[in-house]
């Protein structure tokens, strides 16, 4: 052996990706309520400080994920916009759960043309300082669940009155939005 130490794991840097992972196990926390909205600003903050699996590690410790073993695995889809933009338009498939993080950036779903997974989808967004559109047709039921901390959700609205029957598809849009905005709007196809 060349008597070098091997490095401490605990020392070694994470990635971006790490942190969005720590962030989605929170966001998923204060949804289920296990912790309050300022328990997820604090550690949140605390996310996108870290460095080390050291820092890191220690944000999410008394957070077992959510049990699911009753329930099939759900079709997941998630997207980053992190100083930048996420879209979706066009034909496309809507998954049974579409997560999206805006941190100082944007988000834009027109879901006008889209086909959907399930009769219901849930889209969680999270925006800090950042923000995002969602688009739905006249047909599609909205039920709006985000909360807003010195930020907002709204909708839908639009001149397009909803034209809704027992076939129409679901939309529920939930998540958090700090400093930033979630705004859902009716339109023709």
């Amino acid at each position: 052996m060349s008597g070098e130490l091997e490095p401490d794991p605990a020392r070694m840097r994470v990635s971006d990706a790490q942190r969005h992972e720590v962030a989605e196990i929170l966001r998923e926390a204060a949804g289920d309520g296990r912790i309050d909205l300022g328990e997820l600003d604090e550690r949140l903050e605390a996310t996108f400080a870290a460095r080390t699996y050291a820092e890191l590690a220690p944000i999410t410790s008394d957070l077992a994920p959510a049990t699911r073993s009753t329930q099939p695995v759900r079709p997941t889809e998630r997207g980053i916009a992190i100083m930048s933009g996420f879209e979706r338009s066009g034909t496309w498939t809507v998954p049974e759960h579409l997560t999206v993080l805006c941190v100082m950036g944007g988000a834009n779903l027109d879901l006008r043309q889209a086909s959907y997974a399930a009769d219901e989808v849930v889209i969680t967004v999270n925006a800090i300082m950042g923000g995002a559109s969602i688009v739905v047709g006249p047909h599609t039921r909205v039920v709006l669940e985000g909360t807003g901390i010195m930020g907002g959700y709204s909708g839908p609205s639009g001149l397009v009155a909803a034209e809704l029957d027992e076939t129409s598809p679901t939309v529920r849009v939930r998540g958090v939005a700090i400093w930033g905005g979630v705004s859902v709007e009716r339109k023709h196809g």
